[in-house]
């Protein structure tokens, strides 16, 4: 089988799996799967591309992911790269049958014209104690900082009996966690031929898979959050009492310059009444640090977002302008004072996350197990319990200490 080597997103993690699938037996190649929310993550790629063929000259390299489709042409011009698939076309199986037949290195389509999701089914996800099924694809909004939708088209939905089916196939093959993903989660369903909102089809989902022990989501974007989402998340409590929400900044005026949907006490709002309905719901949030134009009072107001919104699990980002997008030609904050304020952002992040934790030790929890002797909480806190057990196992612990971003757990006899 060839070899594939994942970057960015849980979707990627998702797609990497189906492209197993797509790609059947051939064992010629080596996938890179690529990500493209930030120059960083792009550079990345090209870096173990060229790394890789150092090692193995005769290695054939074939790269895909929303990196090679929105440059596709930087990785084509790349001697060590062999070819460069689309979003579109990776996941298709006579992609990779055909692929090498003629001497076209670019095998990429118009991703705007995509209007379905195309994925073999998955059985298995090698190595994970979660499986992870992807319900939508593709963006319809355009925020001024981001590239993803030029990855991945327009906004498409997985229709709902072939969701669930899916699940079904996961939960029989053994798994008891099953992760909801997509580009934009919250956009899910009016592109169906019956429209179903996202919450509509988590409650058909626990209703109709009533075998599965947890059912989790991926990020979403608050301010879509319909009734019917709002209403799973306070009586099911088979619906994980963790969100991770794409917030991006505290400042409204940034907020507005991001082309975002919501302001600040929208998410304040959201936040409070989350926990309202779900009292033991926590909070994880991607925060971008120095867009063009923030000043320090602006920025006071995304590090006062972490408390004010209650977040425990913070990604912060510095800013990275993408070529193509409306930020990249807005007047930018300088590179040391975006790095700065990222690590002002993290350090923040890390408070609030030892604090969660701190609030953990005593408490007795339930967790799934994964590889490494660690497993999950119902809100995603890592635990090293006093004993093995093997992934995909639950367990009860009770929480006895903290070791850095871990809690530590002695388990319950005969657990």
């Amino acid at each position: 089988m060839s070899e594939i080597i994942t970057f960015g997103c849980r979707l990627n993690i998702h797609e990497s799996e189906a492209m197993k699938t797509a790609i059947g037996g051939r064992d010629d190649l080596t996938v890179i799967n690529s990500c493209a929310v930030t120059a960083e993550a792009a550079r990345q790629a090209r870096q173990t591309i060229r790394r890789l063929k150092r090692e193995d000259p005769q290695r054939r390299i074939a790269v895909t992911g929303c990196a090679a489709q929105t440059d596709a042409a930087r990785f084509a011009a790349m001697p060590e790269v062999a070819f460069v698939v689309g979003n579109a076309e990776k996941l298709k199986p006579q992609t990779w049958a055909s692929l090498g037949e003629t001497p076209d290195k670019l095998v990429s389509s118009d991703i705007m014209a995509a209007r379905d999701i195309a994925l073999p089914e998955i059985e298995r996800f090698e190595g994970r104690a979660r499986g992870f099924v992807q319900i939508q694809n593709g963006c319809d909004h355009r925020c001024t900082f981001c590239i993803i939708p030029f990855g991945r088209g327009n906004s498409r939905s997985l229709p709902p009996q072939t969701v669930i089916a899916q699940i079904r196939r996961l939960v029989e093959a053994g798994y008891k966690e099953i992760v909801l993903t997509g580009v934009d989660l919250t956009s899910y369903g009016p592109d169906l031929g019956e429209p179903l909102p996202l919450g509509a089809l988590v409650r058909r989902i626990l209703t109709e898979v009533p075998e599965l022990p947890r059912l989790r989501l991926s990020s979403i974007d608050s301010i879509e959050a319909d009734a019917d989402l709002m209403r799973a998340l306070a009586e099911d409590g088979r619906l994980m009492p963790h969100l991770h929400l794409s917030l991006q900044a505290g400042d409204d005026l940034i907020l507005k310059r991001m082309k975002r949907r919501h302001l600040r006490q929208d998410a304040i709002r959201f936040c409070a009444e989350a926990r309202r309905l779900r009292p033991d719901i926590v909070f994880g949030a991607d925060l971008i640090a120095g867009f063009p134009t923030e000043d320090e009072a602006m920025f006071a107001r995304s590090l006062d977002l972490i408390a004010e919104c209650g977040i425990t699990y913070l990604h912060a980002f510095p800013f990275s302008p993408r070529p193509g997008t409306p930020a990249a030609r807005m007047p930018p904050v300088d590179g040391a004072e975006v790095k700065q304020r990222a690590a002002r952002l993290r350090a923040a992040g890390d408070q609030a996350l030892a604090h969660f934790l701190g609030n953990e030790i005593g408490e007795t929890r339930e967790i799934l197990m994964e590889r490494g002797g660690i497993g999950r909480t119902a809100q995603f806190a890592p635990v090293r319990p006093d004993r093995p057990a093997p992934a995909g196992h639950f367990m009860q612990v009770r929480i006895d200490g903290q070791q850095g971003r871990e809690l530590t757990g002695i388990a319950a006899a005969g657990a």
